[in-house]
């Protein structure tokens, strides 16, 4: 008998159009589906990571590989350059790049898609109001974060001030809970986060966010989504990652990894969600000089 050759990936991509049973009764490809993650993810649990992968691989039939990274921006441009297939990112970049970028899921956080900026202050603090901060420290998870950065980058443009003139000094902690640590221990004296982050810390660690106070909360933007290429999202990877992740209240597994992240499940996005995340980086991009 000649030697059975393993489909192509083309192939077996093929066969998501036709849903996941068919494409579960396909060989293994060749190459994976490549899965991007930032510091939207609250730790790096290996147990959550596992958990998701496999689910992942389960519901869509195909190998997937996940890719963390540090920055937002560097997998943000690995997805603009097509190494990647679909990335959690944040609403900041979806808006700096609308025009290549499209929605695949927008997570759903005590049953809304939408959450805000805490601005925090160490717990003895006595600031009451953004004002307050100036020329003290402050501590921003990443340049291209909406809750992280731009919103409270454009709460200074207001007054016409920019974070380098107003606080004395500023770093990126690159990730929500590096910010949260950075203040409770005082290494910054306040800092711009995920509320959602905060929150869940709030019940996951609470002797840390205790070294913390939530001095404001910003308006409702759209959660920080997973988006894939405008190219891209009529094809079959974009609809079988979107209908897994659709779909992941369904299964155990699905709601032990909903459990972990402490989201109840996730919807096919409106960009309409992200329109004040876009005002705001248009105001900013107004004031530079």
């Amino acid at each position: 008998m000649g030697q059975t050759q393993a489909p192509s990936r083309r192939a077996v991509l093929a066969s998501l159009a036709l849903g996941p049973t068919a494409a579960r009764a396909e060989a293994v490809p060749p190459q994976a589906i490549r899965f991007g993650l930032t510091p939207v993810f609250l730790d790096s649990d290996l147990a959550l990571i596992r958990d998701l992968e496999s689910y992942l691989n389960a519901a869509t039939g195909v190998p997937v590989e996940l890719i963390k990274r540090r920055t937002y921006r560097e997998v943000t441009a690995m997805l603009l350059s097509g190494q990647l297939d679909a990335a959690w990112i944040c609403g900041y970049p979806f808006v700096q790049h609308r025009s290549a970028l499209a929605l695949l899921a927008v997570p759903l956080h005590r049953g809304s898609p939408l959450y805000q900026s805490y601005l925090i202050t160490g717990a003895d603090s006595s600031a009451r109001h953004l004002g307050d901060l100036r020329h003290q420290s402050h501590a921003f998870s990443d340049p291209d974060s909406n809750s992280g950065f731009l919103v409270t980058r454009w709460l200074l443009a207001q007054h016409g001030d920019r974070p380098e003139g107003f606080f004395t000094r500023t770093f990126f902690a690159h990730g929500h809970r590096n910010v949260i640590r950075a203040v409770a221990t005082g290494l910054a004296q306040s800092g711009s986060v995920d509320g959602y982050v905060w929150e869940v810390m709030a019940d996951r660690e609470p002797h840390l966010t205790a070294g913390t106070r939530v001095l404001a909360r910003s308006d409702w933007h759209g959660f920080p989504p997973i988006c894939c290429l405008a190219s891209t999202r009529g094809g079959a990877v974009a609809r079988a990652l979107s209908a897994a992740l659709v779909e992941m209240p369904r299964s155990d597994l699905g709601q032990r990894i909903l459990g972990t992240l402490h989201l109840d499940g996730w919807v096919a996005g409106d960009p309409s969600w992200f329109d004040g995340i876009a005002r705001m980086s248009a105001a900013v991009r107004s004031s530079d000089p």
